[in-house]
This record gives C-alpha cells, structure tokens and sequence, in this order.
C-alpha cells in the first residue's frame, strides 16, 4: 500500500520533490530551519552529516522515546 505525505513544511524547497530515500541521504540542513551552520555544529558535536544520521543518533532518539513517554502519560 502506497502512503503519500506533505513533507514541504518539513524540508527545503529544493528538497519538497525528492524521494524518502534521497530526503535521508541528504544533509542536516536539508530540513527546514536547520542552517548550513547549525548542520555543521551537529557535524562536530554528534558526527552527523546527513537527514539520517540525525534521526538514528542514539542521543536523540534517547531523547524522543523519553518524551514520548512522558507525552503518552498525559
């Protein structure tokens, strides 16, 4: 089954046409509101460099799944 979403609020314009496969290769700051500075300082503090690699750091994934069961309580 097919699953079809907006992802223009998420990224960067040249980025609204891109497959998902593409969106998680691309760089940090391919999502929207992310600079090219702030993608660099995730590059030093955390190694991360692409879309993917932001969403697989264990630090924010840690982070995520700990709101999420605070947000789940409520």
């Amino acid at each position: 089954m097919a699953v079809s979403a907006d992802l223009a609020k998420l990224l960067d314009r040249e980025y609204e046409d891109k497959t998902l496969d593409e969106i998680i290769k691309a760089p940090v700051d391919a999502l929207a509101g992310v600079s090219a500075e702030d993608a660099e300082l995730l590059k030093k503090a955390f190694h991360v460099k692409t879309v993917g690699d932001l969403g697989r750091n264990k630090f924010f994934r840690a982070a995520t799944a700990l709101v999420d069961l605070t947000d789940s309580k409520k």
